[in-house]
Formats: structure tokens, sequence, C-alpha cells
């Protein structure tokens, strides 16, 4: 099926010089003169890498058919990740490095959607907020504006600013968009 670039939304996986890409953000941007220009974000699913790229409006592409299975994360060992599909027990391993950001909201036992392309898997897919516990946080300046943030570490390294009244212990939510402090669990 024929996507148009016109026609992108966040999240849509289309196929780009042969390999699968998803639509990370756009924009529509309509110059004085010319044609309308497709401003993308796109991360490739093989590789893991993003870039920006442009494209003329009208231009089409092949939908990517990505295939999705509900796998929960079991353990990493030497910066590999091991998922279990629950129903067949089939374990799934991928690299720290292929993971990227995501690996800071992957906890021991959770359920994730892992990615296919032709068998081969791709990518994990988390939810839009995650809980975690803060691991370290400096205790709370008393009388500090509400709108005041301090540092604080998570217990998978994720190092996020949380209001003054967070203390160390707590469950904290975040999103997992751009791994910024969402409210408390």
């Amino acid at each position: 099926m024929a996507i148009e670039a016109g026609d992108f939304r966040t999240g849509l996986t289309v196929i780009v010089d042969g390999d699968p890409w998803m639509v990370l953000d756009f924009q529509h941007v309509k110059p004085g003169k010319g044609a309308a220009i497709l401003k993308t974000k796109m991360k490739n699913l093989k590789t893991g890498s993003t870039q920006e790229r442009n494209f003329n409006a009208s231009t089409k592409f092949d939908a990517a058919n990505i295939q999705r299975k509900t796998a929960q994360y079991s353990y990493s060992a030497d910066d590999t990740y091991y998922f279990m599909d629950m129903e067949t027990y089939d374990t799934y391993e991928l690299s720290e490095e292929h993971l990227g950001f995501n690996k800071y909201f992957i906890l021991e036992g959770m359920d994730v959607t892992l990615m296919f392309f032709e068998g081969e898997l791709l990518d994990v897919s988390v939810p839009d907020k995650v809980e975690l516990t803060v691991t370290e946080t400096t205790p709370g300046v008393k009388g500090a504006p509400t709108t005041q943030t301090k540092d604080a570490m998570t217990e998978t390294g994720l190092a996020i600013r949380v209001p003054q009244f967070i203390e160390q212990g707590e469950k904290v939510l975040v999103s997992t968009a751009d791994g910024k402090y969402s409210g408390r669990a």
C-alpha cells in the first residue's frame, strides 16, 4: 500500500531506501514558492539511528509491515537484553546499543512489545509512561518554590529532574518520549 509523505503521522512505519523507518516527528512547511515540504525526524528500525529528512509532500512510500508481539523482559548480561514470549517461551535478544534510550524504561518482569520486520527483531516498544524508583537524590530544601527541581537518579540509571518534595525511595512516573518526570506514582 502506497503512503504519501503528506499523510505521515507519528508512529507510522514506511520503507525508505529498502529499510523500515518509523516517523518520530514531522512538520509540514509551505515555502513562499514551490511545493510543500515535509520535514521529518525518523528512526531506522534496523540500525536504531535517527535522521532528520525532508520530502516532497507528494512523495510515495510503501508501508512497512511490522509485526508486533508481546514479550516479558527477563534480564540483561554483557550489554545484551533478553526477552521471553510468554506463550511460546521463545527467547529474543537485543543489544544495549540497539535499544538506545529505551534501556532506561525496561524493568525486570515488565511486558513490552517486540517489533519484527520480515522475521527479524528490530526494536522494543515501551509504554508511554513507566514507574521508576528514585535511588539517589539530595534532600529537599524547606520553603523552596514548588516549581524548583533537583537532580535524581532512577533504578535504571536514568538521570532526571524532580520536584523538591521527591525523596529517595519514592516511585515516580517518567515519560518514555522525553525521559522527564511526569508525576508521583
